[in-house]
């Protein structure tokens, strides 16, 4: 009679996006386990492609020689259930929560090794408001959620190293010491791979140090806030000292802040608008609360910088840009990157880059709308590593010099003013308001249809607030704020304002 064993195979979830090497990870576990008297398997679950090709590996290993004592081989399971796993790697934070919601992390039995950096998935990237998840609220839950949780940026630690996530992932699984084998048989395991040998084995140990031996994290202390920046150049410098001589040190940061995105964004002349109009409504303010002017200098200069083809032309074709896309893909010194930006310009782009009566003209129904409208109906791939498609955008880029007399430019102008206006009116006698009022920016972003729909839903709630002065509370503004956020297609917007229209 054949009795079965106490022994239980060591279970091993690992949850990776594309790229990372995952699969790499899992063979080494099954390479380590085989080389030492385990039998082992791998199995991959693909899936979640809004993830960039999330993968669950799944890998069991069970010891030889108890095997041949209970005459014949394990099953193994294709998966990993929920409850029913030893060890779980995620390669990001979000991977994290995910085998938390799983149910693959349990607190009486699972080693939790994960990085805490964040690849934002789809649906945080495209939400109208700001849709990432609370990073420490995944960390708690994971923290709640395991026997041991071992979690640091790992990807930093990568890049750091010049290898590859993978191999840091390994090296802290070593350092665990929740498998039954030595520090020797992991990095013989990363030597029979026999690529990229020495990097991984380098980042292999700074995992194991980092997992062996955490360092201690300081406790937080009141810190000075930097100073203002000294600019060398003339006209930067007087904007600084305008900066200072303007506004209360609760501002002082945000306006710099604003000052410095819109040199960037058009020049020092545009700048100090920014400063005028912030000036304008400091007036109006209390100077016993800061935080209606804070929020009006920080949303302003965000307003301001608006993102108009021009800008969109100008931020791919930086060399910073390129230097960024050679760091993420890690090209070689001997290997050709090309670079395709997908763009789709509705004919209101190409308006709006124009001329302002140029513009109206286009915009205007007759027959240079339609020859124009049909040239925009499919999109474009332009490669802007060749030196036809960089040229093509860095003209588009230049146009910038002319964007004052663009219709985009006349039209955000008038809704610039009249946002203003409105915090300004309110800001004596109703400060939460216009507060509300301030934070509505958030509504105009993007380009392309995102801005189209935001500009649609931003100026139905200003009619709201112009139609019932003092009757639209703080409270019910954020809630239509809010609501607005909350989806692309007005649903959850015309529900709640469906509750304030009688009023």
């Amino acid at each position: 009679m054949t009795t079965m064993s106490s022994v239980k195979p060591i279970k091993i979830a690992i949850l990776a996006m594309g790229g990372e090497g995952g699969g790499v990870l899992a063979d080494w576990i099954v390479d380590l386990a085989e080389s030492n008297g385990y039998l082992a398997q791998t199995t991959s679950v693909p899936g979640v492609a809004q993830r960039t090709g999330a993968t669950i590996y799944y890998v069991e290993i069970y010891p030889r020689e108890r095997a041949q004592a209970d005459g014949g081989e394990p099953v193994f399971a294709l998966m990993p259930m929920p409850g029913d796993v030893d060890i779980v790697l995620a390669s990001e934070l979000m991977e994290a929560g995910r085998a938390v919601q799983r149910g693959l992390v349990t607190p009486s039995r699972t080693t939790f090794i994960a990085s805490t950096h964040r690849v934002y998935s789809i649906a945080e990237k495209s939400a109208m408001g700001d849709g990432r998840v609370d990073s420490p609220a995944l960390l708690a839950h994971a923290s709640r959620a395991a026997k041991r949780f071992v979690h640091f940026d790992m990807a930093q630690a990568a890049e750091q190293a010049g290898s590859v996530i993978s191999a840091i992932l390994f090296g802290a699984l070593a350092a665990t010491g929740t498998l039954p084998f030595g520090r020797a048989a992991f990095e013989a395991t990363i030597e029979r791979g026999g690529v990229g040998v020495k990097a991984s084995l380098r980042a292999f140990d700074a995992a194991y140090a980092r997992v062996d031996a955490p360092g201690v994290v300081p406790p937080a202390s009141n810190v000075d806030p930097a100073p203002l920046p000294r600019p060398a150049q003339p006209q930067l410098a007087a904007l600084v000292v305008r900066v200072r001589d303007l506004f209360a040190a609760d501002v002082q940061a945000v306006a710099i802040e604003g000052v410095r995105r819109l040199i960037d964004y058009q020049d020092p002349a545009y700048a100090d608008q920014y400063l005028d109009r912030l000036e304008a409504v400091q007036r109006q303010c209390r100077a016993d609360d800061p935080r209606l002017l804070r929020e009006t200098a920080r949303h302003l200069a965000l307003w301001m910088s608006y993102e108009d083809t021009i800008r969109v032309a100008d931020l791919k074709t930086r060399a910073t840009r390129f230097d960024r896309v050679r760091r993420e893909v890690k090209v070689a010194d001997d290997q050709l990157l090309t670079i395709n930006e997908y763009m789709h310009p509705r004919l209101e782009e190409i308006a709006e880059t124009l001329p302002a009566a140029l513009g109206r003209r286009l915009l205007a129904p007759g027959l240079l709308n339609r020859v124009v409208g049909a040239f925009t109906r499919s999109g474009r791939v332009i490669r802007t590593s060749s030196l036809r498609g960089y040229l093509m955008l860095s003209m588009v880029s230049g146009m910038r010099r002319w964007r004052r007399s663009t219709l985009r430019h006349h039209a955000e102008t008038q809704r610039i003013e009249g946002w203003l206006g409105r915090i300004a009116h309110h800001a004596a006698a109703h400060p939460a308001l216009a507060l509300e009022i301030a934070l509505c920016q958030r509504l105009v972003k993007g380009y392309s249809d995102t801005h189209a729909r935001g500009v649609k839903n931003y100026e139905l709630l200003m009619g709201m607030v112009d139609r019932a002065p003092g009757t639209l509370s703080p409270a019910a503004l954020r809630e239509l704020r809010d609501a607005a956020l909350a989806d692309e297609h007005g649903t959850a917007l015309a529900r709640v304002m469906a509750q304030y229209a009688p009023a």
